[in-house]
């Protein structure tokens, strides 16, 4: 529902996501697998491609993340053998790195969600999961607000099952999208 939704409100523009607080890369990863996707179902529509820039605090992360290797344990969390076969390669016996036609769409900056937003740019869609519990509610709530500045009219945020956007309604809709929950750009 958002892909279509956010490649028809700007057509013939290329998709924007940011990855907030990205970790280990998987969530970043995961969404240039879906996309690639989409674009395989709905060949043509995606005319100017799509950039995911993932973000992290932590050097060392991101450092791990630009190499798109992954154990056993970390592939077996949710990926299916035909996403395995066609997103990865064998890099040794229970490693695997990610394809680079998949890894290319990701670009994995150092930033602190604390810092200015401006160079950021404007995004279509914005991930930013399970971590805002870490923050007060002052601190949240001013990083919600700027999130808003960085997402386009009509752009979306997912948050964590565990996080709730409450106090904002003149920035944000919450729309209903099963399982879960997600909020919309005012």
């Amino acid at each position: 529902k958002v892909l279509p939704e956010q490649i028809k409100a700007s057509p013939g523009q290329r998709l924007r996501i940011w990855s907030a607080a990205c970790s280990s890369g998987q969530e970043p990863y995961s969404l240039s697998m879906s996309i690639d996707e989409f674009e395989r179902a709905n060949p043509g529509q995606l005319k100017s491609g799509a950039q995911i820039v993932a973000t992290d605090l932590s050097g060392l992360m991101l450092n791990n993340c630009k190499t798109g290797e992954y154990d056993s344990l970390a592939i077996g969390r949710g990926l299916s053998p035909d996403r395995l076969q066609r997103f990865f390669d064998v890099k040794s016996p229970g490693r695997w790195v990610v394809k680079a036609p998949i890894k290319s769409r990701v670009e994995f900056r150092s930033f602190n969600l604390l810092d200015s937003y401006s160079a950021l740019g404007k995004f279509d869609i914005v991930f930013c999961r399970n971590v805002l519990i870490y923050f007060s509610a002052e601190v949240k709530k001013d990083i919600l607000l700027r999130i808003h500045g960085t997402l386009k009219p009509g752009g979306y945020l997912f948050l964590g099952a565990s996080e709730a956007l409450n106090g904002l309604p003149d920035h944000y809709q919450m729309v209903q999208c099963s399982p879960g929950i997600i909020y919309k750009a005012k």
